[in-house]
């Protein structure tokens, strides 16, 4: 008879998933074993297999929860733009902020969304990009909805994906503690899309 999960079970989850990110983030997913996770942990390679039982195995948990984390902000900020009557414009500005606001918090995480997806199984690897997919569908009908005389179904994709180009990379360069909060940061991308796409092409 298999012995039940611990109360602390997920609680331990999120802790390994975490220090994985970082230890991923720092020496890149190939070159952390599981052995340098362990360590990091301060715990034995047989204590982290009793929670997963190969290093892909933590990374497809690591972006899976991740991926569904950043769909559930997308639903969750279009959810309170109905619920608040917020204007299009006012729901793109939310979600830029959410997003921001988690990269803050989860920048390891996202270099591992960015950087190590190719090391996942096929079906793994499928459902983290159809969740990414979701993601970049959903923030483009919200700008389609914003900036209608700007964003269209021939363009739609690509000005998502360059306001995504503006901020997927800040974790490169953008640092909590330096001159430029995330938060300003978020009103700086807000402000280039209320002067840029409100405006119109020739």
């Amino acid at each position: 008879m298999a012995r039940p999960k611990s109360a602390t079970h997920d609680l331990k989850r999120e802790e390994i998933l975490e220090v994985a990110a970082s230890c991923f983030a720092a020496s890149s997913y190939p070159s952390a074993s599981m052995n340098d996770l362990a360590n990091a942990l301060g715990t034995s390679k047989a204590r982290l297999y009793h929670y997963y039982d190969s290093k892909q195995a933590i990374l497809f948990d690591l972006l899976d929860r991740y991926t569904l984390l950043l769909l559930e902000l997308v639903a969750e900020v279009q959810a309170q733009g109905v619920q608040s009557k917020r204007s299009p414009q006012e729901t793109v500005h939310s979600v830029v902020k959410r997003f921001l606001q988690t990269y803050e918090s989860s920048a390891t995480r996202h270099i591992a969304l960015l950087h190590s997806t190719q090391f996942l199984s096929e079906a793994q690897r499928g459902l983290v990009v159809e969740r990414q997919r979701q993601v970049v569908s959903a923030l483009g009908d919200m700008l389609s909805k914003a900036y209608p005389s700007r964003v269209h179904a021939q363009n739609k994709i690509p000005l998502t994906m360059m306001l995504f180009g503006m901020i997927n990379w800040t974790f490169t360069w953008l640092r909590p503690q330096g001159p430029l909060s995330y938060d300003a940061f978020a009103q700086e991308v807000i402000a280039t899309l209320e002067t840029g796409f409100h405006s119109s092409t020739s």
